[in-house]
């Protein structure tokens, strides 16, 4: 028997210090959960700061011997220590070797598809399930198009043949650690040719052998969407959301078909407000690619352990749209709705990736082990905790925009 149904890696960061505050408050008064970290005396500062008599651990991530005797005494490893390509492979490769569930809310491709090609075949037999991107990238886009897919199969019986998502309203901020991952991707990137390979290929997240289908690289510019009669622009997260979408399609033996058509925009006021998004995007990009830019970015952004005001995580949203197409000869339409009322990226994003981990932890779910998506690991279940807990997860007939 193991010591404890979760761990939390990381509670010392900032969104560890959140995902801590939420299951303290949301937790099961049963549940044996601890939080860990390399620290002691921050870890105990945190505890302190939870009303709950959780257990501390300690270790270090990067050492492999002191990180096999943390993930032993667990079930369920929860983390939120990024960049993950720096500092998560380890406590996976435990995970995995264990046969530990686990899950994270990391958003770089590059790192997924090394623990897929290296680690996926090991995890099915372990029975490990490693759910990577359980926040803002990639739930609402994955459990979204998982929904509408539901949907049109028990209502109508009928499959989903493609979906577009929309992001309609967002406000939210940054933490530097998220500065900083998005920062090392790129700067990995920009002397790294395979990663700038796995970066433009939509279907690098599939199994091997299934590395293909009908969709091109993502939406870079302005665009007047005739579906739904909005000027576009591109969303920064369709990079690693499309691409959890397709894998989630590939692991559940193509429900959505092999020739479902997915992508992702956000919805611009205007022409020139797209336009400027674009822009903005493409800047943003070729400054972290470029040594000397990335260097000012990482000065006058916020450093590792800051990020958004208690007050300016209240004070975020976001809201999303979906459209989608059955199959058949007269294909219907459905679409659905995704609302989250705080902070995307934080406040938002510490609650699905805390019901993620009470999900692979209490609800028995029956996927087998291996590298998972949200829905191909969980889907109806984590749903529906998601709506408990808040979110908005709703579906129509398609209606005017």
């Amino acid at each position: 028997m193991t010591d404890h149904d979760l761990l939390l890696w990381g509670a010392t960061g900032y969104t560890g210090r959140l995902v801590a505050d939420y299951l303290a408050l949301h937790a099961p008064p049963d549940l044996r959960w601890a939080i860990g970290g390399r620290d002691r005396d921050r870890l105990e500062g945190v505890r302190a700061g939870l009303g709950r008599d959780v257990e501390v651990v300690v270790g270090d991530a990067l050492d492999r011997a002191s990180i096999d005797g943390v993930v032993r005494r667990t079930r369920v490893v929860v983390s939120t220590v990024g960049p993950y390509a720096r500092y998560g492979t380890p406590l996976v490769e435990a995970c995995v070797e264990h046969g530990v569930d686990y899950c994270d809310i990391t958003g770089e491709p590059h790192w997924i598809r090394s623990n897929i090609d290296r680690l996926h075949d090991r995890a099915v037999d372990s029975g490990a399930r490693i759910v990577h991107c359980c926040g803002f990238d990639s739930v609402p886009s994955d459990l979204g198009v998982w929904m509408l897919h539901d949907h049109l199969g028990r209502t109508h019986g009928r499959r989903l043949a493609a979906a577009r998502l929309y992001v309609m309203k967002m406000r939210g901020g940054f933490s530097g650690g998220t500065i900083a991952s998005m920062l090392g991707l790129m700067e990995q990137a920009g002397r790294d040719r395979s990663i700038r390979r796995v970066l433009a290929d939509p279907y690098s997240l599939n199994p091997e052998g299934e590395r293909r289908g009908p969709d091109g690289r993502e939406q870079r510019g302005a665009r007047f969407d005739e579906q739904l009669g909005r000027w576009t622009a591109p969303f920064l997260m369709a990079g690693i959301n499309t691409r959890v979408v397709r894998r989630s399609n590939a692991l559940l033996d193509y429900p959505y078909g092999r020739d479902f058509r997915y992508d992702e925009a956000m919805v611009a006021r205007g022409r020139m407000h797209a336009r400027t998004i674009g822009l903005g995007l493409a800047a943003m990009t070729l400054g972290g690619v470029i040594g000397p830019t990335r260097w000012l970015m990482r000065r006058f952004l916020p450093a590792p352990g800051e990020g958004p005001t208690p007050e300016e995580r209240e004070a975020g949203f976001f809201e999303i749209k979906l459209l989608g197409t059955s199959d058949g000869d007269d294909p219907l339409e459905v679409t659905g709705t995704v609302r989250g009322d705080g902070d995307p990226g934080y406040r938002e994003t510490s609650k699905m990736l805390a019901e993620s981990a009470l999900c692979l932890a209490r609800d028995g779910v029956s996927a087998r082990g291996g590298i998972l998506t949200p829905a191909s690991c969980m889907g109806q279940p984590l749903l529906e905790r998601l709506r408990a807990a808040g979110m908005t997860f709703d579906t129509a007939p398609r209606a005017c925009c």
